[in-house]
């Protein structure tokens, strides 16, 4: 049964990968998407809960991490809501932001909450109001390794950062061998992949690593980049390339992308009672101890990297999709809290499962909703 569901889990994560080219030539215009309207007058369409608001297209930008959530929200929306053309470009949280304070998107995607100085600047773009984040997909971040030899695979966080330090270099290192006992490990070198674009991914795994084991990363977390050594590649879809085709990789992503390229992913002991898998109900755990660090309708979480808790997979990442609390372009609006509504809603979270994402907890996705209905 365990073989039937990760081949299922791979064919619908694969599948997501395949159609994104297609959703974003749909989305910038085909044809096949300006049907009669279903959107503008409020009503639900036949088909699902999706209420569709607004007209004309939703440029947004950012996280790679949500790519392949984003893919498949935007083709489920689209069949609905057939005046609303919607185009999510995967350049990067820190990317995302940017174009976002900038006034060229409708809203971003982040990995990461945004940072006070970025709140600042949203002040001027918001006018009225000013940035906040909406949590909207949770999940593990997988740790992928390419060893010829090696299927199952132990680190833990200290290891694991002076991997990405370049102070550990062998697979045979001796601090491998003792996580690994009975593991015919090769004498070959590591190759490490780190993202070579501002990344929220990168942040997040960041932040673990400062967290559960200060000692071995002794530089600060952040979207850019601070390890020593290494190698880097673009995006999500990069680095876990690379792992895929290099022998000796390992490297940092989305348990999605795991997943639909079928790459190994190391199992986490954080402490705990056995070695954590990196699966969405282990994630979920973790995420279920994240609190609420916004005020108002801001909702930024403070994740529990460093948890020892039994079953809790604690390299986990949210991303949030921002927007003007007040303030937002008014051609814009209707078509983003319609779709931000539906992404919120039961049936879109429902949707992230399959895909390898965690569901946001009942509590906060109730807190999303209230706060994505209050957008004006």
């Amino acid at each position: 049964m365990k073989l039937q569901r990760n081949n299922r889990l791979r064919a619908i994560a694969a599948g997501a990968l395949a159609v994104s080219g297609a959703l974003v030539l749909t989305a910038c215009g085909s044809d096949d998407n300006t049907g009669s309207s279903s959107g503008g007058g409020g009503t639900k369409t036949d088909a699902s809960n999706i209420k569709c608001e607004g007209k004309g297209q939703l440029l947004a930008s950012g996280s790679s991490a949500q790519k392949n959530a984003m893919d498949l929200w935007v083709k489920n929306f689209g069949a609905a809501c057939k005046d609303i053309k919607i185009n999510y470009k995967a350049t990067g949280s820190g990317a995302g932001i940017q174009e976002w304070l900038q006034g060229k998107t409708a809203f971003a995607g982040s990995d990461s909450a945004l940072k006070p100085e970025e709140v600042a600047s949203s002040k001027k773009m918001c006018k009225t109001g000013q940035g906040v984040n909406l949590p909207m997909v949770g999940g593990p971040i997988a740790v992928g390794f390419n060893v010829p030899g090696v299927d199952k695979l132990t680190l833990d966080a200290k290891t694991l950062g002076e991997i990405f330090d370049s102070k550990i270099t062998k697979w045979n290192d001796s601090a491998i061998k003792n996580l690994n006992k009975g593991v015919n490990l090769p004498d070959l070198k590591i190759q490490a992949f780190h993202r070579s674009d501002d990344s929220g991914t990168t942040d997040n795994f960041t932040k673990y690593l400062k967290a559960a084991a200060p000692s071995a990363w002794p530089h600060e977390p952040g979207k850019a980049w601070e390890g020593k050594g290494g190698q880097a590649a673009d995006g999500s879809a990069g680095v876990s390339s690379q792992v895929k085709q290099v022998s000796g990789a390992i490297s940092y992503f989305e348990l999605s992308y795991a997943t639909a390229s079928s790459i190994k992913t190391v199992d986490l002991n954080t402490g705990a009672s056995a070695p954590v898998q990196a699966t969405v109900d282990n994630a979920s755990k973790a995420i279920s101890e994240a609190k609420v660090k916004g005020t108002g309708k801001d909702l930024a979480l403070d994740l529990a990297y460093d948890t020892k808790a039994e079953g809790a997979y604690p390299i986990t990442l949210v991303t949030y999709e921002i927007a003007c609390d007040k303030g937002n372009n008014a051609d814009t609006l209707a078509a983003t809290k319609s779709f931000l509504t539906y992404v919120a809603s039961e049936d879109g979270q429902a949707s992230l499962k399959e895909l390898g994402y965690a569901p946001l907890p009942a509590e906060i996705a109730t807190k999303v909703r209230e706060s994505v209905a209050s957008l004006s």
